[in-house]
């Protein structure tokens, strides 16, 4: 995913959705808690909502060693938006406003990360 910031969905009812980046931040400041926050806004048949994807720390740093990725920041908006995409086109969790990933999900947003890179 080379841009994060602004980037088209269709969700699992095939509507399109406009997904914008708004911000990411450590959670420790708003919540205390050990995390990457990134927010998305998303715009879909001129209903707005926001989520915000919980990247645990630990989670960031046992995957970016792994990976042999630099955690940054805009990897982290990748991963984010790597799986707010998935969660989108499938509908899991879509209910949810605050979203935290499992090491499962993460490494799976990493490794779609790679696939789509790797076919540029």
């Amino acid at each position: 995913m080379e841009n994060y910031r602004n980037f088209s969905v269709t969700d699992s009812f095939g509507t399109p959705c406009l997904v914008e980046f708004k911000w990411q931040q450590n959670a420790i400041t708003i919540r205390h808690a050990d995390a990457v926050d990134v927010k998305f806004e998303i715009t879909s048949g001129g209903i707005e909502e926001e989520k915000v994807l919980a990247l645990s720390h630990p989670f960031l740093l046992k995957l970016s060693a792994e990976t042999g990725r630099i955690l940054s920041d805009p990897w982290c908006c990748k991963l984010a938006a790597a799986h707010l995409t998935s969660m989108l086109q499938t509908g899991e969790n879509i209910e949810k406003t605050l979203i935290t990933l499992s090491y499962a999900e993460m490494k799976h947003a990493a490794e779609s990360l790679d696939v789509v890179s790797s076919e540029a």
